[in-house]
Order: C-alpha cells, then sequence, then structure tokens
C-alpha cells in the first residue's frame, strides 16, 4: 500500500469520524479503511486514533499529525488536478452529492452511460436532503437546486428552474384556489420540516421583493419524494420545483396556483469548491449533464426513456 493512501485514508477517517463513512467517500469497505489505519500507525510506531464504541477520535499525536497530512492531500490534488485538467481522459473516482429525489431520478440515472464513454472513471454517489459541506466530507461536487450563496464554491447553471405551488385539480375544487400567499392559511399545505419539527416557509416574490409565507397542514415529512406522492394523491398542495411536476402537468394531474408570485430563478446547478486547476472528469461530468437536462423535452420523459437519452 503507497503512503500517500494511507494518509488520505486517515485524514478521511478523522474527517468523517468513522471508517464506514470514509470507505463510502473512498468507494471500499470498512475494513479496508481499518487496515490502512492500522498501517500507518504500525509504520510510524505510534497511536494516531483512539477507538471506542462511541466512535473515533484523534490522539494527541494525530492531532498534531493530522494538519501536514490535510496540506499533504490539497498539495496533490493540486498538482494531479493541474495535470487532468488539460487531459481529455477522464479517470480517477468522482465522488457526487445531491438531492434524494433528484439525485434518483436525474443524476445516478444517467451514471451507466456517462461510464459507457469514460471507462476509467469510477463515481460514487450520496443522494441527502441536507447541505453537506463539500471540501469536509470529500466530494468532489454537487448538484444543488436554488441559489448557492457560499463564496467558497463555484457554481454552474445546468438548468432553469422555479419553485411554484401546486395540487390536484380536485384538491382545487374542493377546498378552493388561494389568489394570494396569505390565504395558504385556509389550506392543507405539506411541508419538508426540519430538525425539531419547524417547517420551511415557502418563499414568493412581491414588487421585485422576497417574502416568505409560514403554512401549516396535516401532514409534513423530511423525505421530499413522499411529500410529493401526498400532494398527486389529493392530500394536500405542495411548494414544488418546476423539474419535478412537468409530467403531471401536461398529462394534466398537477395544476400550478400563484405563478405571479413565483420565484423566478430557483435554478438546478453543479457546484464544486473554487480550485486553481478543474478536474476533467468534473468538468466533462457537468457538461455531460448540461446536455442531458437540455435536450428538447427531457424533462416530460419517464425514467425509462430519460435513462437512455
Amino acid at each position: 500500500m503507497d503512503r500517500y493512501t494511507e494518509i488520505r485514508s486517515f485524514v478521511l477517517i478523522a474527517e468523517k469520524g468513522s471508517f464506514a463513512s470514509a470507505a463510502m467517500v473512498e468507494g471500499v469497505t470498512p475494513v479496508v479503511m481499518g487496515r490502512r489505519l492500522d498501517t500507518l500507525e504500525r509504520r510510524l510506531g505510534v497511536r494516531l486514533m483512539h477507538r471506542s464504541t462511541r466512535g473515533l477520535t484523534l490522539t494527541a499525536l494525530g492531532e498534531q499529525f493530522i494538519e501536514p497530512c490535510r496540506q499533504l492531500v490539497r498539495d496533490f490534488d493540486i498538482t494531479e488536478n493541474s495535470i487532468s485538467a488539460g487531459s481529455s481522459t477522464v479517470r480517477g473516482h468522482l465522488v457526487v452529492s445531491a438531492p434524494a429525489a433528484f439525485g434518483r431520478s436525474h443524476v445516478a440515472l444517467h451514471a451507466l452511460a456517462f461510464r459507457a464513454i469514460h471507462r476509467e472513471l469510477k463515481m460514487s454517489f450520496n443522494f441527502t436532503d441536507s447541505v453537506v459541506d463539500l471540501v469536509r466530507e470529500g466530494y468532489d461536487m454537487a448538484i444543488r437546486i436554488g441559489e448557492v450563496l457560499d463564496p467558497n464554491y463555484v457554481a454552474v447553471p445546468l438548468f432553469p428552474n422555479r419553485r411554484v405551488v401546486c395540487g390536484t385539480p380536485d384538491y382545487f375544487e374542493r377546498n378552493g384556489v388561494p389568489r394570494t400567499p396569505e390565504d395558504l392559511a385556509q389550506h392543507n399545505c405539506l411541508a419538508f420540516n426540519l430538525q425539531g419539527g419547524q417547517q420551511r416557509g415557502w418563499t414568493f416574490q412581491r414588487d421585485g421583493k422576497l417574502f416568505a409565507v409560514r403554512v401549516d397542514g396535516d401532514l409534513s415529512c423530511n423525505d421530499g419524494e413522499l411529500l410529493f406522492d401526498w400532494v398527486k394523491q389529493g392530500v394536500g398542495i405542495g411548494w414544488r420545483s418546476t423539474w419535478e411536476i412537468q409530467a403531471e402537468l401536461k398529462r394534466g394531474t398537477l395544476v400550478t396556483v400563484l405563478d405571479e408570485f413565483a420565484v423566478v430563478n430557483y435554478p438546478i446547478q453543479a457546484v464544486y469548491p473554487q480550485q486553481r486547476y478543474l478536474p476533467a472528469k468534473i468538468r466533462h461530468f457537468i457538461d455531460y449533464l448540461k446536455d442531458v437536462y437540455n435536450a428538447p423535452g427531457y424533462w416530460e420523459k419517464p425514467p425509462a426513456v430519460r435513462a437512455s437519452t
């Protein structure tokens, strides 16, 4: 095993706090990550991490060793990226984060076709509705929906998108159509919930200014896909992205309301950390997704057809 692999693995384990989380980034098993740390400790003749049932923590020597190791990994990546940025060959390991429902339907769905073109590339995906720290958690890039405000990240628009209020025709026939965002107080709004049970407000614009309206309903969830299923069943109304509802709008099974108050700019974007050289693996995957998403009729197609696009 080469020394760089041992050191990179040590950094990942320290940052993730567990062999399992670090192994997911590396695309190996937790046992392999444990062996890499054991090998490094044996070679150095010191204990770098305490292992217990509560997790992993750095020893005093590990605390001294971790920052030079982080810098070594950063320097190695910069040097490697400076070479790969100018190459047309895509290789290495691409680690991607994306929102859960979007990642399943519109990111991982295209992995096989992308790898058929770039056979030397290895890919790993993590789909979560939580916003991850790309640098700290070891991701090369992420797909984000909405504005990206962190100045340490580069955001590349992939496809325009809006957030709109929608529901079934039957729901609005039974409960009436809201005319202003404030009317949502009279409706069963199916909202995404956060830790502690707090619900996000739905954001609108009026006279060029953004404002949020707190909503409430008899069901909430931290799974956007489940919320969308409830909306489609006519249980209540939702605040959904236009990318998600195009097929239903075309069939007439969902309709939108309050469109004049919808926030126009809520784009689908590829995000990666600021860096001197952009690796070919990131650049090519972004270009590939951009071409796929902008193909005529893509968003109205069923998943099986999208995958073959």
